[in-house]
């Protein structure tokens, strides 16, 4: 049975032999270097802290890092049965080997988070040969830093995985009124150590030396092109069209070759990180959760679809004697250009009744089809593509707002237009931006957040750092339609912090006594929410 416990100032989790009993002595050694002080307790902010109970840690066996989840107590939770309160899942890739030798192939599932693990080193070469980069407890200092020192470890990291240009170089040539179909069959052509060399790029038939100008035009324009929902590989997210969602009928509108496509894409985002480069398109939520290797939770469907989240979310709210009427079987609908369709969740679904008694195993199945298994096969072409260029380890410093803001860059926020087009509720309603409340919160924003805390107060109300092109005039909630953003006033004796709404993009201010105590707990609601940091 598995237990944590703390050992040298490390949480680890340790597996009791078989035949240990009461009282007796379990040696194991741990085989690192301790982490500062500062280190851990960092760690623990930002993985201990999650609502659900869920931290990540080490484990000894073989020094990987995987999730487990703490009871109230602080003891392992083993309740394997699914718990929409608290259950969650992460996505597990096992590599193969393909045909190809420049091309792995895999195999994509979504386990229990305590089933998934990742390495916590990185080697010089994409094979895991080489001389050893990074160690575990290079992550845990590196994890513990603020955002910029994080990203500057991670850009330096990179650095020293790059290819040594007199070792090799990549050259690619496309065609700008051919660029997407010119730059898949150059990217798609390489190997995974072609894919850390140094590329430089020209536009044929144009004078111009790539400098970096060529290059960054480049990853913007092709992925301009790739995401546009007029290609039919992505979607517009059904709530906010800012976040784009792979198109699960996207076979249809490119029979021969959308796997490609998605291939391509993940090693173009690779590498755009890798060479600290930006990609035009923000996706859903759940989409940066599975390249993290983070946990989703029954919660998470509400970004996906919140009119299905709610149905499921009535069925576990009624009286369970009553489950039967409803006449479920374990199978959802599809609509596929017009077309119903019916897709089973489990094997002979259509035969299965949705009793009291597999209401859970029901819900599961319905979270684990929405999650990933209608868009698998590609969200399978696309995590291999990225980690073609992108060893997973280094990725564990961040969590899933990070990653967002670290690939699609920082966004230029006009704070006079955020103000100018925001409603006011609840206790603000009556006095609105002369509040003294919300003019100290448009005074923070303003003049004390940087690029990074106002972007970071964007995704935690409406769930992405994208500012639309036309200003906040035309901000959506999850519904599609235009929802402004909302200052919603409430009595710090209800919430003693700010709460957001993101369906709504709606934000539950406390109306604070002082300037300073807002200051500080609006930076913390914010800084914290990525791992859902249970403040209350």
């Amino acid at each position: 049975q598995p237990f944590a416990l703390l050992a040298g100032g490390q949480r680890v989790l340790v597996t009791c032999p078989p035949n240990a009993g009461p009282g007796q002595k379990i040696r194991f050694q741990l085989p690192v270097a301790t982490p500062s002080t500062k280190s851990i307790e960092s760690l623990k902010l930002n993985y201990d802290s999650i609502k659900d109970g869920w931290t990540r840690t080490i484990r000894v066996t073989d020094m990987k890092f995987q999730w487990v989840r703490m009871d109230e107590q602080g003891d392992v939770d083993l309740d394997s049965r699914f718990n929409v309160d608290r259950s969650a899942y992460v996505r597990r890739l096992l590599f193969l080997e393909g045909n190809d030798s420049r091309m792995r192939t895999g195999v994509l599932s979504l386990v229990p988070a305590s089933e998934a693990a990742v390495d916590s080193k990185v080697t010089s070469k994409p094979d895991g040969t080489g001389r050893e980069i990074v160690g575990y407890s290079d992550i845990v200092t590196a994890q513990g830093q603020d955002f910029h020192d994080k990203t500057r470890w991670f850009n330096d990291t990179c650095s020293r995985l790059t290819v040594d240009w007199n070792e090799g170089h990549m050259r690619i040539n496309v065609r700008r009124q051919a660029l997407l179909s010119d730059s898949v069959a150059a990217v798609m052509s390489l190997g995974r150590d072609d894919l850390r060399k140094i590329w430089r790029f020209e536009f044929m038939g144009e004078v111009g030396v790539d400098a970096g100008g060529l290059a960054r035009e480049w990853f913007q324009l092709v992925t301009e092109q790739i995401f546009d929902p007029d290609n039919g590989l992505w979607l517009s997210g059904d709530g906010n069209q800012m976040n784009m969602r792979i198109n699960p009928a996207s076979e249809v509108s490119c029979p021969e070759d959308h796997l490609v496509y998605f291939r391509f894409l993940g090693r173009v985002m690779g590498k755009a990180l890798f060479d600290q480069r930006l990609v035009s398109g923000h996706m859903t939520r759940h989409m940066y959760k599975h390249m993290l290797g983070w946990p989703v939770t029954f919660a998470d469907l509400e970004l996906v679809d919140e009119e299905y989240y709610q149905q499921l979310k009535k069925i576990t709210e009624m009286d369970p004697s009553q489950v039967e009427f409803l006449c479920l079987d374990f199978t959802t609908q599809e609509d596929v250009l017009g077309v119903k369709k019916t897709v089973e969740l489990i094997p002979d679904g259509a035969n299965v009744e949705v009793t009291t008694d597999n209401l859970p195993e029901y819900l599961e199945a319905c979270l684990k089809y929405r999650m990933l298994d209608r868009t698998k096969p590609q969200m399978t072409e696309l995590l291999l593509g990225f980690f073609d260029v992108i060893p997973e380890p280094l990725l564990t410093v961040f969590d899933f707002q990070e990653l967002e803001l670290l690939m699609c860059g920082l966004p230029t926020i006009d704070v006079d237009d955020w103000m100018a087009n925001t409603n006011y509720t609840g206790d603000y309603e009556q006095k609105r931006a002369s509040h003294k409340v919300v003019r100290w919160f448009w005074d923070i924003v303003r003049d004390d957040f940087d690029h990074e805390m106002r972007a970071r107060l964007l995704q935690f109300v409406t769930a992405t750092s994208g500012v639309p092109s036309r200003g906040f005039s035309v901000l959506q909630g999850n519904d599609g339609n235009i929802k402004k953003f909302t200052i919603h006033g409430v009595d710090p004796k209800t919430y003693q912090y700010p709460r957001a709404h993101t369906c709504f993009n709606r934000i539950d201010l406390p109306t604070y006594g002082s300037k300073k105590l807002l200051a500080e707990r609006l930076k913390l609601a914010v800084t914290t929410s990525a791992t859902g940091f249970d403040i209350e």
